[in-house]
């Protein structure tokens, strides 16, 4: 049996609630959340995306930003290697859009969920050799891809990687060592000399901190990383990442920005869910339009919600939308007819259970 117990964090509710204007419940709350000074309070409640920290601050973000400048002036193919996962498509588009701003040769492949499993193997790394491709960056894997990125280099590729997850270590006489892939840039806020402050991104806000940079040092107007930011609060909810800091931000300012996007296919997704009129909420991106992205990758390919975001005329994302929405249906009916099943065959074997006391 589950237990809940009322965090006791102290503080002057009334207080605070009042200077806020929130109801001291509400204070209390965010209170239990760790967040205590009143500027702490203040970014909660109201932070702007103009607070984000400057991705600058990443570890290897400004040698990425070089290296694919110079790759990108030598016209050398570049290919992206995400996920199947909404974090996972939504980071490849993102990288796959900014690149092709900045006047890059790049091209995306996003593993099969079956045919090859997670993250990058050793085949994808023979493809991207057959196909001539110089340049290769993960988004949200590669950190823990360390014979298959050596590999790439023994054949005489550049990798960047971006991941959002764990290092890997083993353990040793010393204490624990960590294993770092032999990438020639590495973007992950959860490497212990990486100075940037939040460390509970996901993958597609790593790929666009690195978008970010990429466009300063390229003299891309700043209002152009607008569109990237409602595809940053979609991830960060789909991935289920902690709603506090710079998530809480992205989502809440790139949730007032989804219901009225430019993106052909986000607009079309939503408009098959049943969502134009009305206000898109954190729950509607985590259990409607999410998992229509996830779908894909799950029963079919995520290739196909790659293309949705990257639609180019309403009738190719009105027809990708109602696809994958009836994808997402097929899923859930199958997850119940399973269920029904599960529940049928524990009442048969609950039945004939002889108990002899």
């Amino acid at each position: 049996m589950e237990r809940w117990v009322v965090a006791a964090k102290r503080a002057d509710f009334a207080a605070i609630g009042k200077e806020f204007g929130i109801d001291p419940v509400i204070a209390r709350l965010i209170r239990n959340r760790n967040v205590q000074d009143k500027e702490e309070i203040r970014r909660y409640l109201h932070g702007t995306v103009e607070e984000l920290a400057s991705p600058h601050l990443m570890k290897d973000v400004d040698k990425a930003v070089e290296i694919l400048r110079n790759k990108i002036k030598e016209k050398k193919q570049i290919r992206i290697i995400g996920d199947y996962d909404i974090d996972g498509v939504v980071s490849t588009f993102i990288l796959i859009k900014g690149l092709k701003r900045v006047g890059a040769y790049a091209d995306t492949y996003i593993p099969d969920r079956v045919a090859d499993g997670y993250g990058i193997h050793e085949h994808l790394i023979e493809r991207a050799e057959a196909d001539g491709i110089d340049v290769i960056v993960t988004c949200d894997n590669g950190i823990a891809a360390y014979n298959e990125i050596a590999m790439a280099k023994g054949k005489g590729m550049t990798v960047i990687v971006t991941d959002h997850h764990e290092i890997p270590y083993k353990e040793t006489e010393n204490g624990r060592e960590l294993i770092f892939p032999p990438a020639d840039a590495i973007i992950n806020p959860k490497q212990p000399d990486c100075k940037y402050p939040e460390k509970r991104l996901c993958g597609a806000v790593v790929a666009l901190k690195l978008m970010t940079a990429l466009y300063e040092a390229c003299g891309i107007p700043e209002r152009e990383l607008e569109d990237f930011i409602e595809l940053g609060a979609i991830a960060t909810v789909g991935d289920v990442m902690d709603l506090q800091g710079e998530n809480r931000i992205l989502v809440k300012e790139g949730l007032k920005r989804l219901s009225r996007t430019s993106n052909k296919g986000l607009r079309e997704l939503i408009r098959a869910n049943g969502l134009e009129d009305g206000e898109i909420t954190a729950y509607h991106v985590g259990f409607v339009l999410g998992p229509c992205i996830n779908a894909s990758g799950r029963l079919d390919t995520a290739a196909r919600s790659l293309k949705l975001l990257c639609a180019e005329t309403e009738e190719e994302a009105a027809k990708l939308a109602g696809d994958l929405t009836a994808l997402n249906q097929s899923r859930k009916a199958s997850q119940k007819r399973e269920k029904k099943k599960q529940s049928a065959l524990w009442k048969r074997q609950k039945s004939d259970r002889t108990v002899f006391l």
